[in-house]
């Protein structure tokens, strides 16, 4: 089933917020991961100051819906502006369908993350399209996508 989330970006106050969405929401965090937990990679060397910024957090709302974020990072040459500050996040159960989807929405805008495997287990990208909405695609790989057995 194909499902679609909101996604919030932050500078710096990702944490914050979150603390307070599950105060009102309730629930658990079903993940929280900090830029310091990434894979070094000196294409996207993190500088010290992000290391405790949250890199993606999600809080389930519903048993449909799930509010997501992370914290903008210089090393990923994006910051956040107030109004502007969301995706809409696709998460499919192929990467058939994973292409299929990011090919279509992206026609004529522009990639910012080409669709590829990623060190959480998924098969990723990111893009604007022509309209000016962020957008992330994304399915979880099975065993046999990910090279892992």
């Amino acid at each position: 089933m194909t499902t679609i989330n909101p996604y919030l970006t932050f500078n710096g106050t990702c944490e914050e917020a979150f603390n307070f969405y599950k105060s009102v929401f309730g629930g658990e965090f079903q993940y929280v991961g900090r830029f310091k937990d990434m894979p070094e990679n000196p294409e996207y060397a993190v500088p010290e100051s992000d290391k405790e910024k949250i890199m993606h957090i999600s809080l389930p709302i519903s048993q449909e819906t799930v509010l997501m974020g992370s914290d903008s990072s210089e090393a990923f040459g994006k910051v956040s502006v107030e109004g502007n500050n969301f995706s809409i996040s696709i998460n499919t159960d192929t990467v058939d369908e994973t292409t299929r989807i990011f090919n279509g929405l992206s026609e004529g805008g522009k990639v910012t993350m080409p669709l590829n495997k990623t060190f959480w287990g998924a098969f990723f990208g990111m893009f604007t399209d022509r309209f000016g909405i962020h957008w992330m695609i994304s399915c979880e790989l099975k065993e046999d996508e990910t090279g892992h057995s």
